[in-house]
């Protein structure tokens, strides 16, 4: 298990390099969270859900992404608040001292999922969840080391010395852990470091000294991170937020409260073409955008409500009014229509919400979840996508006649306003395809690029791989690790 001191030290990313670092030794390797919390999913294609982290861990290790990978993933719509999903499928919505309440029930179906991976491979990669020092949430844990003492995985503990204090924040880990789960710790990484390394010898010996823990590395910061998909909104932070001045056209992504999946636009924001920004509550629409995205909602009518408060709506009844392009995605699909309804209170109250009113169009949210990997072409052309599908709704109204996609089997998806400008559909992963990403910047006045994305991703990963395994000691890692005891 590679577990943290904290969230964002760097586990997920340290995950991926090293499924692909094993995996090009000629390891069978696979990625398992127990237990994760983001609103960035992918489809399986067992036909369910995990996080987007896994995924792309399973992408690193070349496999297919599975539900076991990640049989617990809570998908946050409130402040205190989540959908659960169990092995790829959702089983309620639930409050957080309901969800306390409900982990020890969640450990067999994560040891089952984690029995499955290690029957099919060689090597197991856990990711643990957060901090493993929240001593608090301790009682009936399935993330970190109440995993880990259960299934009989070492561990080690991953510290950020980009953030500061990192030996406090790995001694003072130790120090606060009952003994039992302290002695599940074998070992240690740093992770971010910035500068001569020299310089924290004496840190990583002090570390050593003060816990027991055998250091396997002090890891420098990994520019190329930024390339890769984000396990969650902390990363949004990180993205420009201002991209004026360049003289490229301007897309604009709404970045509402409960936004979901915005690694969709990954793929643009890596583009040499185009500038893509990143709009937070309390900021204005840039109206030198060519194109404004509302992305997908994790909570469609609390976000459209978000928007409304931001005055985006205003913003973007300005954007229309002056030519300008509008897509929305998923729940910003459902945004764009004439209305959204909740009669059976899946995001909150029952309730109808007028939504913005440019697709002629209505949804209904409903109790199941379409989980689909789709492929088709765009509207009105032959340009082939795929992506996937992961929605709780269903959009009807005459808007839905011209469709915005064409996927194969000859079921249409979304509706385009009559002029062109603005659409909508419910499929994810739109500009993954370099060809359907390279249709989407034309009608916006892009110039193409030579840019491959799957080809950019794979050779990012192989970078990562060679980081680590420059500044790790991956042998002593492998020799850590042992049959589970299950």
């Amino acid at each position: 298990m590679l577990a943290g001191t904290g969230s964002d030290v760097g586990k997920s990313l340290i995950v991926a390099g090293l499924a692909r670092l094993f995996t090009r030794r000629g390891f069978r390797v696979r990625p398992f969270k127990p237990q994760n919390m983001s609103n960035n999913a992918a489809v399986t294609k067992d036909g369910g859900e995990i996080g987007r982290a896994q995924a792309l861990q399973a992408h690193a290790a070349r496999t297919e992404p599975t539900v076991h990978m990640n049989p617990v993933l809570l998908k946050p719509q409130s402040e205190t608040g989540a959908q659960v999903v169990v092995q790829g499928q959702v089983v309620g919505t639930v409050e957080s001292a309901a969800f306390l309440a409900m982990k020890p029930r969640l450990i067999e179906p994560v040891l089952e999922s984690f029995g499955t991976l290690v029957e099919e491979s060689d090597i197991v990669l856990v990711e643990g969840a957060g901090s493993v020092a929240e001593v608090n949430l301790r009682a009936g844990d399935i993330a970190n080391l109440g995993f880990a003492r259960r299934a009989g995985v070492p561990v080690v503990l991953i510290g950020d010395i980009d953030r500061g204090g990192v030996i406090a924040s790995l001694v003072g880990t130790q120090a606060v852990l009952p003994a039992e789960d302290a002695a599940m710790i074998e070992a240690f990484l740093v992770n971010k470091f910035r500068g001569d390394p020299r310089l924290f010898a004496d840190g990583m010996n002090a570390i050593a000294a003060r816990t027991g823990w055998a250091p396997l590395g002090l890891v420098p910061y990994f520019a190329g991170a930024r390339r890769l998909p984000a396990e969650d909104a902390l990363a949004l932070d990180s993205y420009a937020r201002s991209a004026s001045g360049s003289g490229k056209p301007l897309i604009a992504v709404l970045a509402y409260p409960h936004i979901s999946n915005f690694d969709d636009f990954d793929p643009l924001r890596l583009e040499s073409s185009v500038d893509v920004v990143f709009v937070r509550p309390g900021d204005v629409l840039p109206s030198a955008a060519q194109l404004v995205i509302l992305p997908g909602s994790k909570s469609t009518i609390a976000d459209l409500g978000a928007l409304r408060e931001a005055g985006w709506d205003v913003d973007l009844a300005a954007h229309i009014r002056r030519g300008g392009h509008v897509l929305g995605m998923c729940g910003g699909y459902q945004m764009l229509g004439r209305a959204v309804s909740d009669p059976r209170g899946i995001e909150g109250p029952p309730q109808t919400v007028p939504g913005l009113g440019y697709l002629d169009v209505e949804t209904t949210l409903l109790a199941t979840k379409v989980l689909h990997e789709v492929a088709g072409t765009l509207w009105q052309s032959d340009v082939a996508f795929s992506g996937y599908e992961m929605h709780m709704g269903e959009t009807v109204g005459e808007g839905v006649r011209r469709p915005l996609l064409d996927i194969r089997g000859g079921r249409p998806d979304g509706a385009v306003s009559a002029d062109g400008r603005i659409g909508g559909c419910y499929v994810h992963g739109l500009f993954a395809r370099d060809a359907a990403r390279a249709c989407w910047l034309k009608r916006i006045g892009a110039s193409g690029s030579a840019f491959n994305y799957q080809q950019d991703l794979d050779a990012t990963l192989d970078r990562l791989a060679d980081h680590l395994e420059a500044h790790v000691d991956c042998d002593a890692l492998l020799a850590l690790s042992r049959a589970p005891s299950l």
